[in-house]
């Protein structure tokens, strides 16, 4: 059975390849070679930030790396290449009714775009939350997800962008597209993404029947009338309205979702607090040891006293004994949930042997 996973795997990542092939010999036939090679130097280099930066969200439990792997490449490759295809699509079938280029472009940007792209994007956040619930316990992770889809899909996105623009203005034009897409706007898409995500992680952590199915609608509702907006402001108003847009929309949804974030952040610390007292209690875990893993500081200052102490191996087995706390407190928290799984006691006595193993070393037993 594993073997015909990993063939399927590789099937599929193929599969994207070719797709994402496919997207950046479009983008070279319009833009030509050298701004094709422009553009993907322009729009890759600072990923590695953004990644490092959404990373840094999930400070409890840390989603494994092919599932955000997965999402990221999923944005970059598979979702660019139906949203190309359908945008393009759209906008050539409406201009050929309307006989207007400029009918063409706004419907693509206002009502095309956002449906196709959003909903793209979200695919395979849907398959995560149905397919891998033991991995999908709440908005957390519904943000990680989306937020890994949504740069992907925006750094294949930038490649064409910043190719225009080194074709038509030359150093200049792509200087002011890198300073809109690449400084003032780089989580357009991860944000949007993101609502579709939160609608999702509440469901998944919702007892409410309504909520469970209202709640991802409603996300990725959200997700399309934002980045719509976000579009039509320029499309249609010109310059003033996508600055309004952005002050007044875009700024302030930005710092929301940072409230979001920091009020999931507690609520998964609650989870690691409730579902690690009776260790506490039996003796496992120390007082210290207990409040260390319930807070993002006590876990950021034990790995740093690790690190102190013995150097990389130390902090590397702090950030073990972090995560495989975290990994039993949360399944402890699935199977309270209803969520059981055929091998949760199996799971739960390799979590707590693993602890053990882990705190052995911490302290040099």
């Amino acid at each position: 059975m594993s073997a015909i996973k990993i063939i399927l795997g590789i099937l599929a990542a193929l599969v994207a390849l070719l797709l994402g092939l496919i997207v950046l010999v479009l983008i070279g036939v319009e833009n030509g070679p050298l701004a094709l090679l422009i553009g993907i130097v322009s729009a890759t280099v600072p990923v590695p930030i953004y990644l490092v930066l959404v990373l840094w969200i999930d400070r409890y439990e840390a989603e494994p790396a092919w599932m955000l792997a997965t999402a990221f490449f999923w944005g970059a490759l598979v979702a660019v290449f139906f949203a190309f295809l359908i945008n393009t699509a759209a906008h050539v079938a409406v201009e050929s009714m309307t006989n207007s280029a400029r009918a063409g472009r706004t419907f693509g940007a206002v009502i095309s775009a956002p449906i196709v792209e959003e909903s793209a994007k979200a695919l395979i956040l849907f398959i995560f939350f149905f397919w891998k619930k033991d991995e999908f316990d709440g908005v957390i992770d519904g943000i990680v997800y989306a937020a890994m889809a949504g740069l992907g899909f925006a750094m294949t996105e930038n490649i064409q962008y910043y190719g225009k623009a080194v074709m038509e203005g030359g150093g200049g034009g792509l200087t002011f597209v890198l300073i809109l897409r690449g400084a003032l706007a780089p989580f357009s898409h991860p944000m949007f993404t993101s609502l579709t995500g939160i609608g999702l992680g509440l469901a998944r952590q919702s007892q409410n029947t309504a909520v469970k199915w209202i709640a991802p609608i409603l996300g990725l509702l959200a997700a399309i009338s934002m980045h719509s907006i976000w579009n039509g402001s320029g499309v249609i108003f010109g310059g003033i309205a996508f600055i309004l847009t952005y002050v007044i929309i875009m700024i302030p949804a930005f710092f929301i979702m940072l409230v979001v974030i920091i009020l999931a952040l507690r609520r998964e610390g609650q989870i690691v607090r409730e579902n690690l007292i009776a260790d506490y209690q039996a003796g496992l875990l120390t007082e210290q040891e207990y409040n260390q893993l319930c807070t993002i500081r006590g876990r950021m200052g034990s790995s740093f006293n690790a690190f102190s102490r013995g150097g990389f191996g130390q902090w590397q087995t702090a950030r073990q004994l972090n995560q495989t706390a975290s990994e039993l407190a949360f399944h402890r928290s699935r199977v309270a949930r209803g969520l059981t799984l055929a091998d949760a006691r199996e799971r739960e006595a390799a979590y707590q042997l693993a602890l053990q193993d882990l705190l052995r070393r911490m302290r040099g037993k």
